[in-house]
This record gives structure tokens, C-alpha cells and sequence, in this order.
């Protein structure tokens, strides 16, 4: 293994000529290449399907499709277009080194080969397609540390502009759910049980989350808030939100199957607009403001256990395919009375 990690790297040489071919195979052989070979341009895109070589020397001159076609080729598929070409050629005019970087060629060696020159110029090139490959992957790793703060359009618009501009939805559902009696259970529990339960029931929702395409929004000790209808508009967004009510009651139930436990989730919804944008500059955060927000979450803090009760406005969205208990008017503190349902189910579930 370790053998393999010291190795510079792996060719593909395209010659028809077999005496360069075979002085080219022994010089990159002795240099500790791994080394594969091909005499013209369809053997040798045959090759490279199997092979997977890191850089390419091929000759110009050859039967059948030439240097300048087998690179357009491998240029134009996406499996192999990032491998570096070299060209090999005893053509010298400009016009011609124009029509090789042109069709794809990262670089242009003349023959004659001078052996030191040719390998200087391919332990560059490697060295800058590793150095290009390792950007890449650092970059996809920002990304997915993104992706898990922030929803995939707003990523986009940052990596594109630098910057996320607020934006108004007209339309869109607020849930918010707590772990009823959390505090009190955990007044007297290791830390590390703490987390070990809310992760495992957090996680559980999360997949919930993630299935019905909806945006978790953030949690705040054991209040888990998810949005939909925003950052991308849809016009399901109550039907996604009272299915992954309904599913986060079935994932805290297993729960306390599997670990014997007693929890219980109390659940508020709420729909209208809302304004959501990005905040911080180093802590990024994606989050919602707006009446909405505050009624979704008064919703849940006057609800009872085990029941996910909504407002007048989700209940007409949602009264045709789902079951309801009417609650009558709740008295909120600093929001007066408010017209409140229990949402009980699907309206064919029997």
C-alpha cells in the first residue's frame, strides 16, 4: 500500500510508432510510472475506459482519427474530460499548437522527445491536476457544511452573488414542536443522555424533514422548528407540514417503545407570510420572521401533549383531506383570542 501512495503517477502513451512507444514505456517505466500504451486514437479511448490514466502523451500524427480528434473526443465526455492531455509531435507551426490547446491539450512537446523535458512537464501537470482535484473536494466539502446550516437554493445564491437578499413569502406553514417534560427529565441526567436522546429523536425527524422536502429551520434546546412553502415556493406547504406533524408523533411513540420512555411532543402550526433571509456573517443562519412565526409558535406553547393543534388559516387549507377537533378560541398572551383545531388525521385513515 504504501508503495502504491509513492508511486508519481499513471500514463496512458499513444504512439503508432512502436520504437518511441517503447522508449517512452521504459524511461516513465524506470521513473516509477505505471504505465499503459496504445498505437492509434480508438484504441486508445478503448484504453482509457478501463485504465483510468491521470495524464495523457499523445502523438498527433496516426491512423485514423488523429491526436486533435482523440482529444476533442475525450474532451467531450464527461468521464474523461478532466484528464490532462499532453501532445507529442513533430509539427512546429503556431497553427498547429493553436489547434492542440484548442481541441483540449493542456500542453505541447516537439520531437525529437527530450526525456527530462517531457517528464518535467508531466510531473507539472500531475502536480497541478492533484492540486486542482484537492480544491475541488475542499470545495465540496464547504458545500455540504453549508447544506447543513443553510437550504440548497440559498447555498447557490451565496457561491453566486456573495450574498443572500431577504425575501417575502406570501404564503407558506410554520410548525414548531417541544419534547413536553424534557426540562424536567433532564434536571437529573448525564449530559451525554441528554444529547444521546434528543439526537435520536431529533435525527428521527430530520429523516421526516429531509423526505417530505420541507426546510428545517432550527432547534433551540428541545424545540424543533421546520418551514414550508420557503426558501422554495410550493403549494403543498400545509399538506408537507401536517404529514410530518403526524410523523414526528409516530417517531416520538417508537421512540418510547424502543427505550421505554414517556415522552411526549406537543405540536403548534401555523400559515401566512412570512419574511426569511440569512443572518450573520460567520455563523450563517437561515431563519423566518413575521407574525406567522410568532402564531405558529404560540400554537405550540398553549397546545396540549401529544396533539398538534393550528390555526383557523392551516385548518381551511387542510379541513377537505384531514380530520379535525374544533378547540374553539384559545386565549394567547399578547395575542388576545385565537380560533384553534386539533388536527386528528387523514381524513381516509381508519
Amino acid at each position: 500500500m504504501k508503495e502504491e501512495q509513492n508511486k508519481p503517477g499513471s500514463l496512458l502513451i499513444v504512439d503508432d510508432t512502436p520504437t518511441n512507444l517503447e522508449i517512452l514505456v521504459d524511461f516513465f517505466s524506470e521513473q516509477g510510472f505505471d504505465v499503459f500504451v496504445a498505437m492509434d486514437g480508438e484504441s486508445a479511448i478503448e484504453q482509457i475506459s478501463h485504465a483510468r490514466p491521470e495524464l495523457i502523451l499523445l502523438d498527433v500524427m496516426m491512423p485514423g482519427i488523429d491526436g486533435f480528434e482523440t482529444c476533442r473526443r475525450l474532451k467531450a465526455n464527461e468521464e474523461t474530460a478532466d484528464i490532462p492531455i499532453i501532445f507529442m509531435t513533430a509539427l512546429t507551426d503556431t497553427v498547429d499548437k493553436v489547434k492542440g490547446f484548442t481541441a483540449g491539450a493542456v500542453d505541447y512537446v516537439t520531437k525529437p522527445i527530450q526525456h527530462e523535458e517531457v517528464l518535467a512537464r508531466v510531473t507539472t501537470h500531475l502536480k497541478l491536476r492533484r492540486l486542482q482535484q484537492h480544491l475541488e473536494e475542499k470545495e465540496r466539502e464547504a458545500d455540504r457544511l453549508l447544506l447543513n446550516v443553510l437550504p440548497q437554493s440559498i447555498v447557490n445564491q451565496l457561491k453566486q452573488e456573495g450574498a443572500v437578499a431577504a425575501e417575502s413569502f406570501s404564503d407558506v406553514s410554520v410548525l414548531f414542536a417541544d419534547i413536553v417534560g424534557f426540562t424536567g427529565f433532564s434536571a437529573n441526567q448525564d449530559p451525554k443522555i441528554l444529547i444521546e436522546v434528543l439526537n435520536a429523536l431529533f435525527s428521527s425527524f430530520d429523516k421526516r424533514v429531509e423526505a417530505l422536502k420541507l426546510e428545517k429551520i432550527k432547534t433551540i434546546g428541545d424545540c424543533y422548528m421546520v418551514v414550508g412553502g420557503a426558501p422554495t415556493h410550493r403549494s403543498d406547504h400545509s399538506q408537507a407540514i401536517a404529514e410530518l406533524a403526524l410523523g414526528i408523533k409516530e417517531e416520538v411513540l417508537k421512540y418510547n417503545e424502543q427505550h421505554q420512555m414517556t415522552f411526549a411532543v406537543r405540536i403548534g402550526i401555523n400559515s401566512g407570510p412570512v419574511v426569511a433571509g440569512v443572518i450573520g456573517t460567520k455563523k450563517f443562519s437561515y431563519d423566518l420572521w413575521g407574525d406567522t412565526v410568532n402564531v405558529a409558535s404560540r400554537m405550540e406553547s398553549y397546545g396540549l401533549p401529544n396533539e398538534i393543534q393550528v390555526t383557523d388559516r392551516t385548518y381551511e387549507q387542510l379541513r377537505d383531506t384531514y380530520s379535525f377537533e374544533d378547540r374553539g378560541e384559545i386565549e394567547v398572551k399578547g395575542k388576545g383570542k385565537i380560533k384553534s383545531y386539533l388536527l386528528k388525521g387523514r381524513r381516509n385513515s381508519k
